[in-house]
């Protein structure tokens, strides 16, 4: 099995996992993930109109999505909810406490909360969520499986856990976070409190403990790794790039950092 970038992914992609990162950083969060059968989004933290226009530049159907995935409350991770499910009657998946944060998801029509480690679906694709360590309610990782393969998802997380790296273990292809260089942060324009919020536990993770993280889930069937929500103000994709590469060294695992400010390629497992 490989993953193959097709920017127009085409009826014969039924089955396959598929994933297409719409942006990534702090000004917006969305990740389209499809198995042909169903499309679903992890988070729509565009406006529902950059959504749009993302999706329909890669080939892609907002009208065809299934649900919305929300992995915590934050702003640049739900900006474009609300009009997006009353655009398209989209029902939200997220926990109890990622609905308590978020106020304006409080009158959407069809929410669904899930409690992280209980595997629940959405169509035809298995969603296992997990407990991550970040600054809001009840923040959660995924990963998704259809047709014996599966993808995980962590991007926002101030530190890595046993039971991420447990959760994210046997993946065919992993979205991380890669937030920022410790240099560019301490050397950097923020204030000191929150270059401390950065640096916690409850944070985001820097380019080096990325890697290790990397390191641990190596496997043969590893094929993909996006970096995401690098920081345009204390990381660069080079850096973070250099320093996942160094842990690949050796492999034919693919690594590609997400950008902001257009959507990636769409990956297909094959």
């Amino acid at each position: 099995m490989s993953l193959e970038p097709s920017p127009h992914p085409t009826e014969s992609s039924e089955g396959k996992l598929s994933v297409c990162v719409l942006g990534s950083g702090s000004r917006g969060n969305a990740i389209h993930v499809s198995d042909g059968a169903t499309a679903i989004l992890i988070d729509a933290g565009f406006s529902a109109r950059e959504i749009d226009r993302r999706m329909h530049h890669r080939g892609l159907d907002p009208a065809g999505l299934s649900a919305i995935l929300v992995t915590h409350e934050h702003t640049d991770h739900v900006r474009g909810i609300e009009r997006l499910v009353r655009r398209y009657r989209l029902p939200v998946y997220l926990t109890a406490g990622t609905h308590h944060g978020a106020t304006a998801l409080h009158e959407l029509p069809e929410i669904y909360p899930f409690a992280c480690g209980r595997e629940f679906r959405i169509n035809t694709l298995a969603i296992r969520p997990f407990s991550i360590s970040h600054d809001a309610r009840d923040p959660a990782g995924f990963t998704i499986g259809a047709n014996g393969s599966r993808i995980g998802i962590a991007t926002d997380l101030g530190h890595v856990t046993a039971l991420v790296r447990e959760h994210l273990r046997g993946c065919r292809l992993l979205v991380l976070e890669a937030n920022h260089d410790p240099g560019m942060l301490m050397d950097g324009p923020y204030p000191w409190f929150l270059k401390q919020r950065i640096r916690s536990r409850t944070g985001h993770l820097a380019n080096h403990e990325t890697g290790r993280l990397l390191a641990d889930l190596l496997h043969p069937g590893l094929e993909q790794v996006v970096l995401a929500h690098l920081s345009e103000t204390n990381n660069t994709p080079a850096k973070a790039l250099a320093e996942a590469s160094s842990r690949l060294a050796g492999t034919s695992v693919r690594l590609v950092a997400a950008s902001q400010g257009a959507a990636s390629p769409v990956w297909r497992m094959t």
